[in-house]
């Protein structure tokens, strides 16, 4: 069914002005991407309004279906209790709302989050729409509550759930990100060479995520010396100790082609790097999902913590790999076993799982002794 052909509810035709809410992460706000656009294009008259944290927000101004972003640090959205105490916070946002005008308001989570304190500031502002999927009363929070099927579904099609409750769906699926032709200019000096570009991108937010750096180093070795690869490391500022750890210990013969790009590009350049990359390989973080927005095959090193089938790379070229454990889906922010989810898979099928996939999508790299190699331990695709 066309997108055009379905009705949007009475009272959301009229909207002129919505706000899409997302206040977790960047990952999270690129799995929101395919159902902003579908506001986008079922209220062609209406501009978009982006809600999302510090870092979440950077997706956020590279997505053409937006039109303002506002930025917004909620403290139900702060695992690790760094916020400082600010009761006027969210009286100084509920504010900026206000001024908003704002026609309607969709509060997109994850399954695990509970939108209704985003809607309380929503109802606050004076919002007079307001949808989310929420298993608890929400009062007059909501004016429309929905309830997502009782499956397992991507986060991309629990968001198109969610705005098809009010008749808006779209045509195209895939993730929105758009990188500025400035932002390619910028990278120009890593993508110079004839050998595949990989970016390895090691950290994450949650530990319990993130693949050991002592395998990234063995990983990195590998690919330089059994794909002829040329690796750009990646990473936050903050994760600069974590880069320069890991090149501390890459072989020496290695190192002439491995170069480093943590906490050195702005957020444009970093998706220009991800674009042009043959490869990208990274546990299940932001550039994860950035990959799979840009079009770049991903390998990720996906622990166990949350479901593969509801987090997983979408709609790209890819290879999940994890070993199976009993205590699958902890949803831990650090591990409390021995993060055998991730410790189990062996840097040479990290590197096996990068050869299939640049062979597979005519990458630069032949694969003609794949059949010889050890299989994956474990690999999934949604």
């Amino acid at each position: 069914m066309n997108a055009m052909d379905v009705q949007v509810h009475a009272g959301w035709q009229e909207a002129r002005r919505v706000l899409a809410v997302r206040l977790d992460n960047l990952g999270d706000v690129l799995v929101t991407t395919p159902a902003i656009h579908a506001i986008r294009e079922s209220l062609p008259e209406a501009s978009v309004t982006l809600l999302a944290s510090p870092i979440g927000a950077q997706a956020g101004r590279l997505n053409p279906d937006v039109d303002e972003v506002i930025v917004h640090s909620a403290p139900w959205m702060d695992p690790w209790n760094r916020l400082p105490l600010d009761p006027a916070r969210e009286s100084r946002a509920i504010a900026r709302l206000s001024e908003g005008s704002y026609d309607a308001a969709v509060i997109f989570t994850s399954f695990r989050q509970s939108p209704l304190p985003a809607a309380y500031m929503c109802y606050l502002a004076g919002i007079p729409l307001r949808l989310a999927a929420s298993i608890d009363g929400p009062g007059s929070l909501l004016t429309t509550r929905h309830r997502h099927p009782e499956r397992m579904m991507h986060e991309v099609e629990r968001g198109l759930d969610l705005v098809a409750a009010v008749g808006i769906q779209a045509s195209d699926d895939r993730l929105v990100l758009k990188v500025p032709d400035s932002a390619r200019e910028e990278i120009n000096r890593f993508v110079t060479c004839a050998r595949p570009l990989i970016v390895v991108h090691p950290g994450c937010s949650m530990p319990a995520r993130t693949y050991p750096w002592e395998m990234y180093v063995d990983v990195i070795d590998t690919l330089v010396r059994d794909l002829e690869a040329r690796v750009v490391v990646t990473g936050a500022d903050d994760e600069r100790p974590l880069v320069d750890t890991i090149l501390a210990h890459v072989d020496p013969w290695t190192r002439a082609n491995v170069v480093t790009a943590a906490g050195s590009l702005a957020f444009p350049a970093f998706c220009a790097l991800i674009e042009a990359a043959d490869l990208v390989v990274t546990n299940n973080t932001g550039p994860m999902h950035m990959s799979a927005a840009l079009g770049t095959p991903v390998v990720a090193l996906f622990a166990l913590t949350n479901p593969p089938e509801q987090w997983g790379p979408w709609r790209v070229p890819h290879r999940m790999l994890w070993h199976e454990v009993p205590c699958r889906l902890c949803y831990s922010r650090v591990c409390p076993t021995t993060h055998a989810c991730l410790r189990e898979v062996h840097p040479r099928d990290v590197v096996q799982a990068a050869a299939e996939l640049l062979a597979e999508t005519d990458r630069n790299v032949a694969a003609d002794d794949l059949a010889a190699r050890e299989p994956i331990l474990t690999g999934q695709r949604p």
